[in-house]
């Protein structure tokens, strides 16, 4: 976004992850995003945006892998997967 510093940009984006529609889906993005968005380069949270504007439902049955990521989520969709379980993934 234009005119945002990459830390506005950051808390913005966690503070979206922690208000979706689903509450596992509150559960799962805001441990995500409290654990791996100031790490994450440009590219890495254009595509993590890219994926908040995802359905909900449709993000939680990649997560617990009822169905399969779009290609270009599946790296990031693993990851967020990878620190789901017990919440979206049986132990």
């Amino acid at each position: 976004m234009t005119g945002e510093g990459r830390d506005i940009r950051a808390k913005r984006l966690a503070m979206r992850s922690m208000r979706r529609g689903i509450k596992e889906m509150d559960l799962i993005l805001s441990a995500y995003a409290g654990e791996c968005l100031s790490a994450m380069d440009d590219g890495e949270l254009d595509l993590y945006e890219a994926l908040l504007e995802e359905n909900d439902h449709d993000l939680y049955r990649w997560v617990s892998g009822q169905d399969h990521a779009p290609d270009k989520f599946a790296g990031l969709i693993a990851n967020i997967a990878s620190g789901a379980v017990g919440i979206a993934r049986p132990r």
